[in-house]
């Protein structure tokens, strides 16, 4: 097992429970890095949408993810987890999160568990490709294992440890280049709005784009924007900038006023007051949202005033960088995969996780999709080791799953 995200261990626990040894190499000093830091918002582990809802969620791949989903669906997640001791509730949104709203209780009881079944952890073990048939390790150290799986990652948040090195070693495999997926974009603020609205939240927004409407919270920051929002409509606004060039989305401030109430509020006088202090009273918008309203109208947006507050124009100009992205596009093409997962060109090697070409947004459907994918890995690998038995091959290894050499 290369690689100790949450496909990665949930692949060595489908191993491990048939009972066979599983030695799990990760690079970094620990494994479920970036699990513990998506459970610094509160760690949302699925939704609890009826399943036949959620292969439409992840897009280009929502066929494939079908099957993958029907073995592994979310009320198998909920079960897991609350097997691993950690209570579950359901929240206003529909997304499902445990009870102690973060991920390190269950990270500790989830690596307790594999340790009982006997999983190896090797940490700090940089994989470098293969040395003919054998595992390759930075320091030297090479290996061979009856069956491989590869839960690399994809290459955001690469300081928590996927960063997207594995294409390297990889050259005989077709690979979607990698993009930014839930991710936030590059907005040209004026000096003067950056200055006194970066940091500042939108709440109660709805964002459009093209027949996409999102309602949510928006996040400004000194580069543009980001937030739940800005996620749920990040692949279409990536896709669309790359074939145009940038991607104009438009904002209603007032999701919860018809446009008809907005208008009568608005169509007094405004007498003495300033816009701020009339937009603030009538329209009841936050000082961000009357700055945005102050950009608009200074870039010369013609619209009258309720008709812009409901519809108002933002231009994305470019993905925030794959640093800053919650989680990655692109990836192994699904069709370099059987239906077990295994890499046709390499036999015995299956993939798992972000590193596949596929894709969700943020509400519980990444941690669903990467758990999923690698039950289906795990469940790989036990076929392809039950065909070497029944074929009676030999065995490749000595004492134990893998060989160790060099060092």
């Amino acid at each position: 097992m290369i690689g100790g995200g949450p496909a990665g261990l949930m692949a060595a626990e489908t191993i491990a429970r048939a009972g066979v040894a599983v030695t799990l190499f990760e690079r970094m000093p620990s494994v479920g890095r970036k699990l513990l830091m998506a459970g610094r918002g509160g760690l949302n582990l699925t939704h609890s949408e009826p399943v036949a809802h959620f292969p439409a969620r992840y897009g280009g791949a929502a066929h494939w993810m079908d099957a993958l989903l029907e073995a592994f669906p979310p009320s198998a997640l909920i079960e897991w987890c609350e097997g691993l001791g950690q209570a579950t509730f359901i929240g206003s949104s529909g997304r499902v999160f445990p009870k102690a709203m973060k991920a390190s209780p269950l990270l500790r009881a989830w690596l307790q568990r594999l340790e009982g079944m006997g999983v190896r952890f090797v940490t700090r073990a940089q994989w470098t490709g293969w040395d003919g048939t054998r595992l390759r390790f930075a320091d030297g150290t090479t290996y061979a294992a009856d069956a491989v799986v590869l839960a690399l990652g994809g290459a955001s948040w690469p300081r928590l440890g996927a960063d997207g090195s594995w294409m390297g070693f990889l050259s005989d495999v077709e690979i979607t280049p990698l993009r930014p997926a839930n991710c936030g974009f590059v907005v040209e603020w004026s000096d003067i709005f950056r200055a006194r609205h970066a940091g500042a939240p939108l709440k109660r927004v709805a964002l459009s784009f093209e027949d996409s409407r999102v309602e949510g919270e928006v996040m400004i920051t000194a580069k543009g924007i980001e937030g739940g929002a800005v996620y749920a409509l990040a692949a279409v606004l990536r896709d669309s900038i790359a074939h145009d060039g940038s991607a104009l989305l438009h904002i209603d401030l007032c999701p919860d006023v018809s446009l008809e109430t907005l208008a009568g509020r608005l169509d007094v006088a405004r007498g003495g007051a300033s816009l701020s202090n009339f937009l603030r009273k009538r329209a009841a918008l936050s000082p961000a949202a009357i700055g945005l309203v102050q950009e608009a109208l200074h870039s010369g947006e013609a619209k009258p005033l309720a008709p812009l507050l409901k519809s108002l124009p933002l231009r994305a100009m470019a993905p925030f960088g794959l640093t800053r992205a919650i989680s990655t596009a692109g990836g192994i093409a699904l069709t370099e995969l059987d239906e077990h997962l295994m890499l046709r060109r390499r036999p015995g090697v299956f993939a798992a996780g972000e590193m596949l070409d596929w894709e969700a947004p943020t509400g519980g459907y990444l941690l669903q999709g990467c758990m999923a994918t690698g039950v289906a890995a795990g469940q790989g690998v036990l076929n392809w080791l039950r065909r070497d038995r029944d074929n009676q091959k030999p065995p490749k290894t000595e004492n134990g799953w893998f060989v160790e050499t060099g060092r």
